[in-house]
């Protein structure tokens, strides 16, 4: 089974506003994009299941419009957010003043499935809190903060019985310079020491629940970077698989994001240990858009 998982981002914001909707109302954009989905088949593909990971704006009309098609054409479409609080609303406990937060039980009570956690974006901005209390704030007591916070976030939502996309990945300092074969080592090092931390605990939580770990290399991320090739993604994937497999008992889906577009999605599905992709816009040139056809072509190099 291949699986696709579609960051929609703050793609809610219309053009008018500085996003990329192309529509006023979000809402209608994504009832658009859902329909667009039933219409191009994505929830009756064999052997690959569609998982969008929506904005909080985005969420409830998702979910209604999904909902409002027959379960044979919607079947492997999903939807989860982006996203979950470290802390979680209790029986006895916090009963939710989490305000500007999403707590997992939130999070599963309007229907969720998925939670997409360690996001580079996320990672970021948590490491923006840590520079403005300390600019020569020390990494390696940073990147432990930030990963056992994405722990806990994990943690309450396989407890919720909410499925985990994680994401890790090197930055060019962590890659560091010199060949591929003197960078091996050091990326190794930095996405073992990610895995490690954020699925601690996770064997005891996880019941029927999955984890598929999204790689993105973050020194690729963004506007005129280039991807890496097969070589390196497949050497990433599969460390990523056997360290997990070794230290934690488990088999692990391994999905790449970061530059997957339709240019090259032959070449990442070819690869043995990627289990499928993680997409966020499909057309690149102005105006850049997230389109449920450009995804399908995507789609179908997996096929």
């Amino acid at each position: 089974m291949k699986e696709i998982f579609v960051n929609l981002k703050r793609f809610d914001v219309p053009v008018s506003k500085g996003g990329i909707c192309p529509k006023e109302s979000s809402k209608e954009w994504i009832e658009w994009v859902i329909a667009e989905s039933i219409r191009n088949n994505l929830g009756t593909l064999d052997d690959i299941t569609v998982t969008y990971l929506l904005p909080e704006s985005l969420l409830i009309p998702a979910i209604e419009k999904l909902n409002s098609y027959d379960e044979e054409v919607r079947a492997n479409i999903s939807l989860g957010s982006e996203g979950v609080y470290r802390e979680d609303v209790a029986k006895g406990g916090n009963f939710g003043a989490f305000t500007t937060n999403l707590p997992a039980a939130a999070a599963k009570s309007v229907g969720l499935g998925w939670s997409i956690i360690g996001h580079s974006e996320e990672r970021k901005d948590k490491l923006g809190i840590i520079e403005r209390f300390d600019k020569d704030y020390d990494s390696k007591k940073a990147s432990f903060a930030v990963n056992s916070m994405i722990n806990d976030e994990v943690m309450c939502a396989l407890k919720q019985d909410i499925n985990v996309l994680l994401c890790i990945g090197e930055t060019a300092v962590e890659r560091g310079e010199g060949s591929f074969e003197e960078q091996k080592p050091r990326i190794k090092e930095v996405l073992e020491e990610q895995l490690q931390l954020c699925l601690d605990n996770t064997t005891d939580v996880m019941k029927d629940n999955k984890i598929v770990i999204g790689y993105e290399p973050i020194w690729a991320i963004g506007p005129g970077k280039t991807p890496p090739g097969k070589e390196y993604i497949a050497f990433v994937s599969e460390c990523i698989k056997n360290y997990v497999k070794k230290e934690f008992g488990y088999d692990i889906p391994v999905v790449y994001g970061g530059g997957l577009k339709e240019e090259n999605a032959a070449m990442i599905a070819s690869i043995d240990t990627i289990n499928g992709g993680l997409v966020a816009l499909t057309k690149f040139v102005q105006p850049v858009a997230f389109e449920p056809e450009g995804l399908k072509n995507i789609i179908m190099k997996y096929c």
